[in-house]
């Protein structure tokens, strides 16, 4: 005669039986069974990885691109100065200056010393000792010349028409070994005679300015200031 099974075994048969779906369904490990749960690898969106892959690219592209234009700026530093540096540096600083536009300024001495040494300014014009020479980079070889001056010197009249330069004109100073050095005239201002700050180098320029005195009364100074452009060797 078979037997009757009461209705709580028959639950807890289903439920021995269905323990272990239960458990792998919801990543429980049950008791006394070899099992291993499985973690499934993350995957990236490939959206993703591509502007991942892509920002990579522009910041190397940027970086080439930097590096780029710093290798340029140095190289036109470095031609620049070798431009300075290739012409012999005299040992004596007596200079010559002719601007072609000017009508007593040819071949006319350029004496280096104070800006009150009234015998270097009589016998033609001074340089300012405090600044550079033409042969030095980004210097401002600062000269000053009378508007009137004095009779049969070389100083007579010889910065009279300073103030006919424009933009675009030669101005030519040549040094002792012969080298000339060319510049084009960028700018004219007006100055007291306090304004020391004309005569500072002007950042990435290498420049000459001419100074003179204002007419009718001498009150002020007229400076005109030329850039440089090349050089020629003797």
């Amino acid at each position: 005669m078979q037997r009757s099974v009461p209705t709580g075994e028959i639950f807890t048969r289903f439920a021995d039986k269905f323990r272990f779906q239960d458990a792998n369904i919801l990543g429980v490990k049950p008791e006394n069974h070899n099992y291993r749960t499985y973690k499934p690898r993350p995957r990236l969106d490939k959206t993703y990885s591509r502007r991942r892959r892509r920002r990579g690219f522009g910041s190397n592209r940027l970086l080439i691109g930097a590096v780029g234009i710093l290798v340029v700026v140095l190289g036109l530093a470095v031609f620049g100065y070798q431009a300075f540096s290739s012409a012999p540096v005299p040992t004596d600083n007596t200079m010559s200056l002719t601007v072609p536009k000017m009508e007593r300024v040819e071949g006319v001495p350029v004496y280096t010393g104070p800006a009150n040494d009234e015998a270097k300014l009589g016998a033609g014009t001074v340089h300012l000792d405090s600044t550079g020479y033409p042969w030095e980079a980004g210097s401002n070889v600062y000269i000053a010349g009378h508007r009137l001056g004095y009779p049969n010197t070389k100083s007579f009249l010889v910065f009279y028409d300073l103030n006919k330069l424009e933009n675009g004109d030669e101005v030519v100073l040549k040094d002792s070994v012969g080298t000339e050095y060319v510049y084009r005239v960028f700018n004219r201002l007006v100055a007291d005679p306090n304004d020391v700050q004309v005569a500072d180098p002007v950042p990435g320029k290498s420049i000459i300015s001419l100074q003179t005195c204002t007419l009718p009364d001498y009150a002020k100074r007229l400076v005109v200031q030329a850039e440089y452009v090349t050089s020629k060797a003797a």
